[in-house]
């Protein structure tokens, strides 16, 4: 492939087997980051009793990564769309692999904490180039069934992080201990690294862009300015300077707006392509996005604490309970790509929100009825429902959001789909604090913790329902059918240097 867009896969055999190729390794990639943002929570009380981390470090161990990573993506999709997808992929999987031996190898908290921070910013370049590789090696007829793929590898990650973490700490691989959840990905890293500069074909933006320092100076402040009052602000008791600093977010983030028009004027190098969102799926998606990150970001960790303190279940119990799950997520992705989104159109994401609403309201209906004596079977049906509904939703609404994306702005539209998704699980773990933690009370004897969780985990998922029926609503704003796409759009969306 020449270093500008071009079609792949058209010229025979040896190029189609390549591209699949190329596509097994940047899914694993994709995997291996979503399994390091969840495997961290089952090792943390490993982590706290070896490592002698205080709170504080703690906090910062699981911050650290979802800051830097937060602030980074829309910066790391420009990078690749200028410098080439596949060399800041090479250097993303390189850097993540180095930062995951050095969390392995870290010899007190501290070093962690960098390493750690060292790692998110190493995803920030390497997750936006899965979504913009695919979006460029594969032509548009083809993407929908590589889009459910990677709707299956979203829904396997986000469960087998917590089962792959307790197996790990349990079996303490080598004596390893707590840092084999990280040294696990040197090996996956260096063969994603040595067969990724075989198989991938390089492409970037067809024209010659700049990078925008003044945009990733903003974007970066802004975004700190708002996750890291949401990520903090329980543990510091939601302090006024939480507050300003979330408003100020906003304020920066006006002034990123405004820089970035005229910036786009005089040079056409802007960070962020504010000419995506006059594309109406792109900007209905990105909203469905940021909503459905905010439901997952209270769901995903309310479960946690609810099975492991409110029920006190081990870490290898509740990782095993997961797996319905992520088997109805991933069968469920593929089904929606590949034969209803072509029938149905949008139909099929709103039966996925509602779907997943009804698994919600029966888990809440089980965990009254049931109680404490609550097992993991009678906990799988309302999990596999949730999974179903998550799955018709999480796969063909990256299709969606990119289906009218120009391949030049891939990167960048990659970098902001990742960042409004981590800004939704930001605000969901910021809304936590009011939703779960604010029906606990502050002193509770033993015997009141079961009852306490039980009562707070049906409150928020009452909450995360409330939130799914309003993303049911926002997608009446996608298109009602999948774009089609015939080779000569594609060559003219290729050869366009902006979008209209």
């Amino acid at each position: 492939m020449t270093s500008t867009e071009t079609t792949p896969g058209t010229d025979g055999g040896g190029t189609d087997r390549r591209r699949w190729y190329a596509l097994a390794i940047v899914m694993t990639a994709a995997f291996m980051d979503l399994v390091d943002v969840t495997i961290v929570n089952i090792a943390i009380p490993s982590i706290e009793r070896e490592a002698g981390a205080s709170f504080s470090q703690i906090q910062w161990i699981t911050a650290g990564y979802a800051l830097a990573f937060a602030a980074g993506l829309i910066t790391g999709g420009r990078l690749g769309d200028i410098h080439g997808r596949k060399r800041i992929f090479l250097v993303g999987i390189g850097g993540f692999t180095l930062a995951s031996a050095l969390c392995g190898l870290a010899v007190n908290p501290e070093m962690l904490v960098a390493s750690r921070i060292l790692q998110g910013g190493m995803a920030a370049l390497m997750v936006p180039q899965v979504l913009s590789i695919v979006h460029a090696t594969f032509p548009a007829h083809e993407r929908g069934k590589v889009f459910g793929m990677f709707g299956a590898v979203v829904g396997l990650g986000a469960v087998s992080g917590p089962l792959l973490g307790a197996l790990l700490t349990e079996w303490d691989l080598f004596g390893w201990g707590w840092r084999s959840i990280f040294l696990i990905n040197l090996p996956v890293g260096v063969a994603g690294l040595v067969l990724g500069s075989r198989f991938i074909s390089e492409s970037r933006a067809p024209r010659a862009l700049k990078l925008d320092l003044v945009g990733v100076a903003l974007v970066t402040l802004g975004l700190l300015m708002l996750i890291y009052p949401l990520t903090r602000g329980r543990e510091l008791g939601w302090p006024m300077w939480g507050y300003v600093s979330m408003a100020g977010s906003l304020v920066v983030l006006a002034v990123l707006v405004a820089y970035e028009r005229h910036k786009a004027r005089r040079d056409g190098s802007p960070l962020v392509e504010l000419s995506l969102f006059r594309v109406k799926s792109f900007a209905a998606g990105i909203a469905v996005q940021t909503v459905f990150g905010v439901a997952l970001g209270v769901f995903f960790l309310v479960w946690t604490l609810y099975m492991q303190i409110g029920l006190g279940w081990r870490p290898l119990k509740a990782g095993l309970t997961g797996v319905p799950f992520s088997i109805a997520v991933s069968a469920a992705a593929g089904l929606s790509v590949q034969m209803l989104v072509p029938r149905f159109g949008r139909k099929v994401l709103q039966a996925g929100a509602l779907v997943m609403a009804g698994g919600v309201l029966l888990y809440v209906w089980e965990s009254a009825h049931y109680g404490l004596g609550i097992t993991p079977w009678q906990m799988a049906p309302p999990l596999a429902v949730m999974g179903a509904g998550m799955g018709l939703i999480i796969a063909p609404l990256t299709d969606a959001i990119l289906s009218e994306v120009p391949r030049a702005h891939s990167g960048s539209a990659s970098g902001l789909i990742n960042t409004v998704q981590q800004m939704g699980n930001a605000l969901g773990l910021g809304l936590v604090s009011v939703v779960f933690f604010g029906t606990i009370g502050d002193h509770l004897s033993p015997d009141q913790i079961g009852p306490a969780f039980g009562h707070a985990f049906e409150n928020a998922l009452l909450w995360v329902a409330a939130v799914l029926g309003f993303i049911f609503l926002l997608m009446f704003a996608l298109p009602k059918r999948p774009v089609q796409h015939v080779e000569g759009q594609e060559a003219a969306e290729e050869s366009e240097p902006a979008l209209a």
